[in-house]
């Protein structure tokens, strides 16, 4: 048997103010990262009582490719803009490093824990007991390397949107559900999860759809989710649910497309967008066919429910 040569991995440790960890945090998935882990730092002093820490410590890690000193340089070049923005916080330092296959699972266990995300749903990672009420619907991931673990912003709102639009509306029987980027697939299971019985989980990563068809056996959805390997604008089933956990640019180039998939009375949850580009989201998406339904917001990030109007314009 050939052994498996060790996958080379460039990880990259950022110490920063907590103020900015999000966006840098965004900014290192759009860059590349396939896996983001966050702390914060709590140093001891002298005396009996720890200072709190404004500071905080992230981890990336990105393929050491071609693209390693490329991404280096992007990095450094953001860290750089962003002491300008803010120069009241201490500078962030950027420490980089080769190494050799990291322990992904490990990692993961240590910032991901059970987490209520709404009135009814509840994520927790596969290694974690948790105890449900009756109500309870429970999504079970196991993150991988993959993004969408229910832990960030972005992701709790989608979830609570879903949550929200398909209790609410009981003139839609057959959901019929796009996740589009699909990460872990979580935001594809807790629709299944809650009665959709034809979802479509896409992302354009290989190793993200492994995880998300391993995720939907996990929980016993497997049988109405279809995983595609493909970029969504090859997608031409339409659909009444689309959830779109993105950036604003990303979403901004796949409108006219993801329009044309949502039905007439269909919902669009769109959402991994900063306070920065709501304007430029909102004059691209709050405008015809598509009307406002909600606003949901936590910190920076905000997202987004539509519908589209019955007159398909």
């Amino acid at each position: 048997m050939v052994k498996k040569q060790p996958e080379k991995w460039l990880k990259m440790e950022i110490i920063a103010n907590a103020q900015i960890m999000d966006a840098l945090g965004n900014f290192l998935t759009e860059t590349g990262a396939q896996g983001v882990f966050q702390e914060t730092l709590e140093p001891q002093l002298p005396g009996d009582f720890p200072e709190q820490s404004d500071t905080e410590k992230i981890q990336a890690y990105f393929p050491d490719d071609a693209r390693a000193e490329k991404r280096i340089s992007s990095v450094q070049n953001y860290l750089d803009s962003l002491s300008e923005i803010f120069p009241e916080f201490k500078k962030p330092s950027l420490k980089t490093e080769a190494i050799s296959d990291p322990d992904w699972a490990e990692q993961w266990k240590k910032y991901f824990k059970p987490i209520r995300v709404s009135g009814n749903i509840i994520v927790k990672p596969t290694w974690e007991r948790y105890s449900p009420s009756s109500r309870d619907i429970v999504i079970e991931i196991d993150p991988g390397m993959a993004f969408g673990t229910g832990q960030h912003a972005s992701t709790r709102m989608c979830l609570q949107a879903v949550e929200d639009i398909i209790l609410k509306d009981r003139s839609i029987i057959n959901w019929k559900v796009l996740d589009v980027g699909c990460g872990t697939g979580i935001l594809g299971i807790t629709a299944a999860k809650m009665g959709a019985g034809d979802v479509i989980c896409v992302d354009i990563d290989k190793k993200a759809v492994e995880i998300a068809r391993e995720n939907a056996a996990i929980n016993q959805v497997e049988d109405c989710i279809k995983f595609i390997n493909r970029d969504v604008k090859t997608i031409s089933e339409q659909r009444n649910l689309i959830i779109a956990n993105l950036t604003a640019k990303l979403l901004l180039e796949l409108r006219e497309h993801l329009k044309t998939l949502l039905v007439p009375n269909g919902y669009m949850i769109i959402s991994g967008i900063v306070e920065p580009d709501r304007q430029n989201i909102e004059e691209n998406f709050c405008v015809a066919p598509f009307i406002q339904e909600a606003v949901i917001t936590e910190k920076e990030w905000v997202c987004y429910v539509l519908k589209k109007s019955e007159r398909d314009i």
